[in-house]
């Protein structure tokens, strides 16, 4: 998935770019939850509106309506809208709301925020690769806190329990639908890409049960036909799991479980890497439940590469 997305100015990016995707207002806050709770039925406009409220706090706090409307691609007055929708009086008390929770976190990464844009410090704008590596770096981190390992965790029982894990990501999110895969044919059999030629993907669903478990990777702009096929999947009964990009993603209201994943980058296109990183600790976790079936499989295949003579075993000689 590429697409070029606008930049903040007021705080900058790079200002920020130590500070990817880490929410302001804490998951528990009131008006984050009935923002993810009205979601669904917000028109468009608004829906638009609310994900980058949700997205961004910090910049709701220190911008303007005016450059958060511009960010977030809507008039300013789909802004109004949007706070009087969740029944306050304007946006000046949306932005109060978020301002306060701003000021509580005084000792924590917010506080840094403040004072680099106080100081007026800025990285050289020019150093494209620190600031993307830096970003990646804190997104990586951000997947260590307790929350989201408990889904990491939770998401890797239900898998382990499936007699068959259907696997789903299309267009950027194939390559990691496709790696999970990979992996989990060199632990056995039960992993299913949905992946056919000729649009015959969805036709290994024929035969899915109760039984089974779909794991879903798709972020914003999420493809249709993986939102139809898992819609599909879940009709006959298949358990969902995912790995997406917000909580008001059309996937969690699928999804018996759920893994946010960062995906803001200081490039123009989004970032996969966080995604990625999941999926690796998904396979490693369901490897660990049954080491002694894992090394049996493992030396299957490398007994099979070997006679394929897959790999070089010597450095080839210069001509």
């Amino acid at each position: 998935m590429v697409f070029a997305k606008s930049q903040p100015t007021i705080p900058s990016q790079s200002q920020l770019s130590f500070l990817q995707e880490q929410p302001i207002m804490p998951p528990s806050d009131p008006l984050r939850e009935q923002i993810i709770a009205q979601y669904d039925v917000m028109s468009p406009q608004l829906q638009q509106a609310a994900r980058y409220v949700l997205d961004h706090p910090e910049e709701v706090a220190l911008v303007s309506m005016r450059e958060v409307a511009r960010y977030a691609a809507v008039q300013p007055a789909t802004m109004t809208r949007l706070a009087k929708f969740l029944g306050l009086p304007g946006y000046d008390e949306l932005r109060a709301q978020h301002a306060a929770a701003l000021r509580q976190g005084s000792d924590g990464f917010a506080a840094k925020v403040r004072q680099r844009v106080d100081e007026g410090r800025e990285t050289v704008a020019s150093d494209t690769a620190t600031h993307m590596l830096q970003g990646l770096s804190a997104q990586l981190a951000k997947l260590c806190e307790p929350d989201s390992l408990r889904r990491l965790e939770a998401t890797a029982d239900r898998l382990m329990s499936a007699r068959k894990i259907y696997v789903l990501g299309l267009r950027s999110c194939h390559a990691i639908a496709w790696h999970f895969h990979y992996v989990m044919t060199l632990l056995g059999d039960r992993s299913v890409h949905l992946d056919g030629p000729g649009g015959t993907g969805g036709d290994a669903l024929i035969r899915a049960t109760s039984e089974d478990v779909m794991l879903v990777i798709s972020i914003k702009p999420y493809a249709r036909d993986a939102l139809e096929v898992a819609q599909l999947a879940k009709e006959k009964g298949v358990g969902i799991v995912s790995i997406t990009d917000s909580e008001v993603s059309p996937l969690v209201a699928m999804s018996a479980q759920t893994i946010l994943c960062p995906t803001e980058s200081d490039s123009f296109f989004h970032t996969l890497t966080p995604a990625l990183a999941i999926s690796e600790v998904l396979c490693s976790l369901l490897a660990e439940f049954d080491r002694p079936k894992t090394l049996e499989a493992l030396q299957q295949v490398d007994e099979h590469l070997s006679h394929l003579n897959t790999y070089s075993t010597a450095i080839p000689r210069r001509q």
